[in-house]
């Protein structure tokens, strides 16, 4: 690769906006709006990620920019309007303007919206004048491609995305063989099953593009009742898969899922809430594995990678790897469309000549010091009421914490991308708790009474917990695995408390050498390498970011205790 490869600096402006930087083949940073904002799912121009990738250049550097898809529909993304569009979709108007998607007038819109932003990004200065506009489903296909662990070795990658939509689809099949990815089959946003899931989780009360994981955890616990069975055999019939199975389309009748509103109220008038949510789940994964297993067979490529929000749903990732026919699976992390930047990103620069390594750790961004955190005590009054003190050897000290029973906020190091806390910005606890969920719920999360927390654990004891259908790594946590029964008592509190599934991220030395020392002191003083790990932040917040960020939610919350950065922290002189 040439010395003079340029760097790339990704941007998402859309929900959920982010910013990433690519140099010399390495995703450097990458970081979301909310961080900065302090509000949930912050969209459009990511104004001050973008200043924190620009930042990490030096001021004689041009990058280039790459964009998150052809268009962008800016102002779309607070959960308000969100709901708004979903209730829009079962009106008049709804139906009526679907078939003009794709058609002249549709074509004329989006350059109308792309035109729109690019007085929008001006906010990003000069370096956004002559920006790459990277296809949608093409930026999460070479975020899953480009940095999977076994490219470069020559043979071909099997590379599927799927989503509600974006540029007007909603799944796709590539094959990716050394620098290039060739797209072979497509799914229109009219047959996205991301939009139908998303379609139940509003109808069942909850707000889509961000409470699906809800409808996952609910699922469960009617799973195996023969109404779920059929509740999800009503939702696969309104599909039929193409010749060769690599994409799908809706049965003739069956609307666009964007006015399909009027469909689901027929549909699901007189169900029982658990019943739907379950035929949700099973009709994604009989979806999902359907479609891997016909696009392997058609295909001769059994390494898969893959992008896009449905797969965000980690018990759909564990039915695919039950697939006898599938090799190996990689699931990028937190592949919502907030990973787009890393993937927009990745293609440019892959098209530059760089050699995209595989992805590694992902904490990103400027780590928090122990002056910072000495400033942020220093600049809140109500630290006053706080008994803080430098420990420099805080992950014993956490650790012995851990194991008397402490609920334990950790703010620490670089923070991690995405939507799932890896120990950085986290709250920890004893996994074998089951009382730590009701504590930590009344203290912060307020979750629903049905979801369950997950645990980090030490990656060379995951075998002593769990069981993986095949030998993949998990260290974002974008797998389910089932636990081993003997080891469930250890950590009850942190698996699924009626299918003892667990969402598990692996703790290797390489990846965070102080969570890794933390959970290793916590092991020897107990014996288990695993912990409850949950993210730090208050219920409808973003995970915290800056030192200041994470004392304001521990003041404002029920905790107790927190470890920021070398600093031990306690309320009441406790």
């Amino acid at each position: 690769m040439s010395a003079a490869a340029p760097a790339v600096i990704g941007v998402h402006d859309g929900h959920n906006a982010s910013a990433a930087l690519v140099r010399d083949g390495r995703v450097e940073l990458a970081l979301q709006e909310e961080r900065f904002s302090r509000v949930k799912n912050q969209g459009d121009v990511p104004v001050r990620a973008f200043g924190e990738a620009r930042g990490l250049l030096s001021d004689q550097t041009t990058p280039l920019v790459a964009l998150n898809g052809l268009y962008m529909n800016y102002g779309q993304w607070r959960r308000e309007t969100i709901l708004d569009d979903y209730a829009r979709s079962a009106g008049w108007a709804s139906r009526v303007k679907q078939p003009f998607k794709d058609s002249l007038v549709d074509r004329f819109y989006r350059r109308s919206k792309a035109k729109q932003r690019e007085k929008n990004l001006a906010a990003l200065g000069d370096a956004a004048d002559h920006a790459i506009a990277v296809e949608h489903h093409l930026a999460h296909a070479s975020a899953a491609y480009y940095t999977c662990p076994w490219r470069g070795d020559g043979r071909k990658t099997l590379v599927l995305t799927c989503d509600g939509s974006g540029d007007r689809l909603s799944a796709t099949v590539s094959l990716g063989e050394g620098n290039r990815i060739e797209r072979i089959a497509s799914v229109s946003e009219h047959d996205s099953i991301g939009r139908l899931y998303a379609v139940v989780t509003r109808w069942l009360g909850m707000a889509p593009l961000e409470h699906e994981y809800k409808v996952m955890g609910l699922a469960p616990y009617v799973a195996s009742d023969g109404r779920a069975r059929r509740a999800a055999d009503r939702f696969t019939e309104l599909f039929e898969f193409a010749p060769g199975g690599l994409s799908w389309r809706r049965r003739s009748g069956v609307p666009s899922m964007y006015s399909a509103q009027g469909l689901f109220d027929r549909l699901l008038r007189n169900e029982r809430f658990d019943l739907i949510a379950a035929g949700a789940q099973g009709f994604i994964e009989f979806m999902l594995t359907r479609w891997v297993r016909n696009a392997i067979r058609e295909t001769g490529v059994a390494r898969v990678a893959c992008s896009g929000g449905v797969f965000m749903n980690v018990k759909a990732n564990l039915a695919l790897l039950a697939i006898p026919e599938l090799e190996n699976l990689y699931v990028f992390p937190s592949c919502g469309d907030e990973s787009n930047s890393i993937g927009a990103a990745c293609y440019v620069a892959a098209g530059a000549g760089q050699a995209i390594e595989p992805l590694g750790p992902i904490y990103y961004g400027a780590q928090i010091t122990d002056r910072e955190v000495e400033t942020a005590l220093e600049a809140n009054p109500a630290s006053r009421r706080l008994r803080a003190y430098f420990s420099p050897a805080i992950e014993a000290l956490t650790a012995k914490k851990l194991a008397e029973g402490a609920i334990v906020a950790r703010a620490c190091g670089a923070v991690e991308f995405g939507a799932r806390a890896l120990g950085n910005r986290s709250i920890l606890a004893r996994a074998d708790s089951p009382e730590a969920v009701r504590v930590i719920n009344q203290m912060v999360k307020n979750r629903d009474f049905w979801m369950p927390f997950a645990p980090s654990v030490l990656a060379e004891r995951s075998g002593d917990y769990y069981d993986k259908p095949k030998p993949v790594e998990s260290p974002y946590m974008m797998f389910a695995f089932p636990s081993r029964a003997q080891k469930r008592a250890v950590f009850a509190a942190a698996q699924h408390p009626y299918d003892f599934t667990t969402r598990p991220h692996e703790v290797r030395e390489q990846h965070n050498p102080s969570y890794y020392r933390l959970l290793k002191e916590y092991e020897a003083l107990t014996g288990e390498g695993i912990v409850l790990n949950t993210s730090f932040n208050l219920h409808g917040e973003p995970i915290v970011y800056r030192a200041a960020d994470a004392l304001d939610v521990f003041l404002r919350s029920g905790l107790e205790h927190m470890a920021l950065g070398n600093w031990w922290i306690e309320k009441s002189g406790k």
